[in-house]
């Protein structure tokens, strides 16, 4: 038997009397072919990425080998994504989130918009958020519908919470009028989006900053959840060998006239998840401690937690 020809062999041609260099075996001219196609009124920004962009797509494809049976599954995985996203639902987002894609976008975008280093660490938006939550008087509850019928309704009980703090500038001023938004699943792990035996809006409010900054609301601490996996980003977490699984937080976006709109999640320091975010979006920074509360029959663990907004 002849001897074994090794995988560079096989994409690299042998070279000929006449080379110093191996002939690369796939096209490498229709890169810049692609590039300069480019015209002189093309948007400036597209301009400055998209030959990056060519040039890491075209090395991909070519690093790997991609065969057109590959590049047809991925472009119907992509259209599945799309066809399963709607206004309750990004699959494509989701998508986005498990590529760790998404969080190193916003950590690129949060440091190069950073005017101090005592702002709140940002953190990904997510798939659920909602707009337009309630807007209700601070030390209120996002909490809706709880009863003993609930299967939850223990887990909720015991996992009761009050949150409260401040808004205030980078030079620790505090911000009167900022609104926060917060929002975070039922003890089931469903957003109310994803359970119709929720009530419209359960678990999400927004609060408006007083005079001196504060903010208070009651919620839960918040639990472990899988991220939905019946869809095309589930099928590729299975394909890796990679469970769905997201540490327990609770979202926020806290705005303000005149300061960056923060967007970024609080996680709860007991949870197992926090080393092994299925989407990689956790932050030391962000990761708190509830303490027990005492005299207060609405909840059962308090967090004091102050968030700082720097300038826009």
């Amino acid at each position: 038997m002849g001897e074994m020809i090794s995988e560079s062999q096989m994409l690299t041609p042998p070279l000929s009397p006449t080379e110093s260099t191996p002939k690369p075996l796939y096209d490498v001219a229709i890169t810049e072919q692609v590039i300069r196609a480019t015209g002189p009124k093309a948007n400036p920004r597209l301009a400055q990425i998209m030959p990056s962009l060519v040039r890491h797509l075209h090395d991909f494809a070519r690093e790997v080998s991609l065969t057109v049976a590959e590049w047809e599954a991925a472009i119907e995985f992509l259209n599945k994504c799309g066809k399963m996203s709607d206004d309750r639902r990004n699959e494509t987002q989701l998508l986005c989130d498990i590529l760790g894609l998404e969080s190193l976008v916003d950590d690129i975008s949060s440091k190069l918009l950073a005017t101090s280093s005592s702002e709140t660490p940002s953190a990904i938006l997510g798939p659920f958020y909602r707009h337009n939550a309630p807007l209700l008087p601070n030390g209120s509850s996002i909490i809706r519908g709880l009863n003993p019928s609930v299967p939850w309704y223990q887990k909720a009980v015991e996992d009761s919470a009050f949150i409260t703090g401040r808004v205030l500038s980078s030079n620790g001023q505090p911000i009167e009028g900022a609104v926060v938004d917060v929002w975070h699943s039922a003890p089931n792990g469903l957003y109310e989006q994803q359970d119709e035996s929720q009530p419209d809006m359960n678990f999400r409010g927004r609060f408006e900053t007083d005079k001196d900054g504060h903010y208070a609301f009651y919620c839960l601490r918040p639990v472990p959840y899988p991220i939905p996996d019946d869809g095309p980003a589930g099928q590729l977490l299975a394909l890796l060998d990679r469970h769905p699984y997201r540490p327990g937080h609770i979202h926020f976006i806290v705005a303000a006239p005149g300061f960056r709109t923060l967007t970024t999640q609080l996680y709860d320091d007991r949870d197992e998840y926090l080393t092994n975010d299925a989407v990689f979006a956790v932050k030391d920074e962000l990761v708190v401690r509830f303490g027990p509360r005492e005299g207060d029959p609405q909840a059962r663990w308090s967090l004091a937690y102050d968030f700082v907004l720097g300038q826009s």
